[in-house]
């Protein structure tokens, strides 16, 4: 027992050496993994680039433009190979990331020039306009400015125009016929089914019903529809004109022609193009402009992941961005409960000493954009002054939310007003007599079943009549915001109400709007209204990080499957809505 005992001492220390090794390589293996993994998580949730010498920025005209961009996800190639509804990307570009980008290529002396690549973005009118103002900007700093692509879309060739040389490929086209507005009317399907849109609205001009009831234009919509579409177009063949030395009765006579079938030899020869060019031998010309072989590209990703010197200051400048159908509490637009939560977190930081609203919204929920107007007092009245900046549209309840502000600025192709109201509810008493369904049941008071009677068996003049009602109250509650924020009286206000549709110059006369101007300007305008010797600007709502991105992205739930839920949420209850129907403009 004694030696057994005395052996089992002497071989204790050795035991206890090889544990030790073994903590120390397993404790060295932790901490390797820990550094790679946070190295490689880190780029992931905080990558960037770097500019080099003799670099050329290749804009890429394609996806879609919107407001406000994405943070950059660096799974983006692998997602983009993956089906539909599983990640696929779909090639957000975000307004603000174009312009950051292109004044960091006109102030960065390592930045040579910027391509301007392909011509398919789909983008809206006021867009485009900023996007061509701030490449015209870029051009004060005497860097070069071209444009390639194989075909240019009416509105990316709007935007390219302002280049130094348009080129475009030898078999290449570019569209340049006119703008047209145009519905789809749904009545004779819906009659051919056995359904009936039921509706309430006030406004002779509000045209958004007009697809469930009409087969055609109404006179005030096809009236209203001209005057914008021809007042867009004016602008653009004023801008196409100025950079290609053009005549704008030439530039008409040419959309007569459409230029989009025409051969590449004929545009050259007609003006709207410099030269053609095979896609091997752009990197010839590049070289020619960058004046070396040995030149750098970086795309619109790269250019945003350039760490940048942010300026620093205890005051700020809140810029929240409104973009999107107005909704109450779902969608992907401007949910009002979401909305409502950036509105209190603006206001709860002290530091924040005016408010940018960013509108591009077509309009949506009445209970909703009320809500947001509210909240939006709520901050004025905190001493913060608001100034609202329009986009492509701020249009009906997209005007409601910006009417009482400080000061309004609108692009000159901005669709705005739009201020009226309607209800729609679908009948489907004659698709239930057709299939042969019966309801019968019981209740305890004169309209304890209204909800469903309306939408099964269809409205009776008492029901109708309530309807109206609360829509007409609705229109005169939304007129009263508007003859409060405007100082006018609401006799004014209705005289240019009825749900018509205006185009930013004209909503400037009309005192709709204040100031002809971007984002810049009204930033600008906030920062006098505020007086503020020094200011920085934050940006609401703040971005989401990768994984948030991913998760969302992640998502697989179908179209069909959102499709079916707003078709429930549309056919479940009356709705009263402030929403613009702005027809596809091509």
């Amino acid at each position: 027992m004694g030696i057994f005992c005395r052996k089992q001492q002497e071989g204790q220390p050795r035991r206890n050496r090889g544990c030790l090794w073994t903590i120390i390589v397993c404790v060295l293996i932790y901490m390797l993994t820990s550094v790679v993994m946070g190295y490689m998580f880190g780029n992931l949730m905080s990558p960037s680039a770097t500019l080099e010498d003799n670099t050329v920025y290749v804009l890429r005209l394609d996806g879609t433009l919107v407001e406000q961009g994405q943070e950059n996800n660096p799974l983006s190639p692998l997602m983009s190979q993956m089906p539909a509804g599983y990640g696929r990307n779909q090639n957000i570009v975000g307004l603000d990331d174009l312009k950051r980008n292109i004044l960091l290529a006109k102030e960065d002396s390592k930045v040579r020039g910027i391509l301007l690549r392909g011509g398919s973005m789909s983008m809206g009118q006021a867009s485009a306009k900023a996007l061509r103002e701030a490449l015209i900007d870029f051009k004060q700093s005497g860097k070069f400015l071209i444009a390639y692509s194989e075909s240019y879309s009416q509105t990316n060739y709007y935007v390219a125009s302002v280049a130094d040389k348009i080129m475009l490929n030898p078999v290449g086209s570019v569209d340049w016929n006119g703008l047209a507005a145009q519905h789809m009317y749904f009545k004779r399907a819906l009659d051919n089914i056995g359904v009936e849109m039921q509706i309430v609205k006030v406004g002779t001009f509000k045209s958004a019903v007009e697809p469930y009831i009409r087969t055609s234009m109404s006179e005030a919509d096809r009236e209203q529809t001209m005057l914008y579409v021809s007042g867009i177009w004016d602008i653009m063949k004023a801008g196409v004109a100025e950079s290609r030395g053009l005549d704008v009765k030439q530039l008409d006579a040419l959309a007569d022609r459409y230029m989009g079938l025409q051969d590449a030899d004929e545009l050259l020869r007609c003006g709207l193009i410099d030269t053609l060019v095979y896609t091997d031998q752009l990197d010839s010309v590049i070289s020619t402009y960058a004046c070396t072989d040995d030149y750098n590209t970086m795309t619109t990703a790269d250019m945003s992941l350039v760490k940048r010197t942010e300026h620093k200051a205890d005051s700020k400048v809140a810029v929240l961005y409104a973009e999107g159908e107005i909704t109450d509490e779902q969608g992907d637009g401007i949910v009002g409960k979401k909305m409502l939560k950036q509105i209190a977190k603006i206001k709860d930081d002290k530091k924040v000493k005016a408010v940018v609203l960013r509108v591009n919204s077509p309009g949506g929920s009445a209970n909703a954009s009320e809500q947001i107007w509210h909240a939006l007092q709520t901050l004025r009245e905190s001493g913060r002054p608001v100034v609202v900046s329009m986009g492509d549209l701020a249009a009906s309840g997209g005007y409601y939310i910006s009417c009482g502000a400080d000061y309004i600025y609108a692009e000159p192709n901005t669709l705005t007003g739009s201020i009226g109201i309607f209800g729609t509810i679908p009948s489907f008493a004659k698709l239930r007599d057709k299939i042969g369904v019966d309801i019968d049941g019981v209740g305890t008071n004169s309209h304890s079943d209204f909800d469903s009677n309306i939408i099964y068996k269809g409205m009776n003049a008492e029901e109708r009549a309530m309807m109206q009602a609360m829509v007409e109250r609705g229109y005169d509650l939304f007129t009263r915001r508007c003859a409060e924020g405007r100082n006018k009286s609401q006799d004014d206000i209705k005289s240019i109400a009825e749900g018509r549709v205006w185009l930013g110059n004209d909503a400037l006369r009309l005192g709709l709007v204040d100031e002809l101007g971007g984002l810049e300007q009204a930033v600008l305008k906030a920062v006098e209204l505020a007086g503020l010797p020094d200011y920085q600007v934050v940006y609401y709502p703040e971005r989401k990080d990768f994984f948030t991105e991913l998760l969302e992205s992640l998502d697989n739930s179908t179209e069909e499957e959102r499709l079916l839920l707003k078709l429930r949420n549309f056919c479940s209850k009356p709705r009263v809505m402030a929403l613009m129907n702005a027809p596809v403009i091509e």
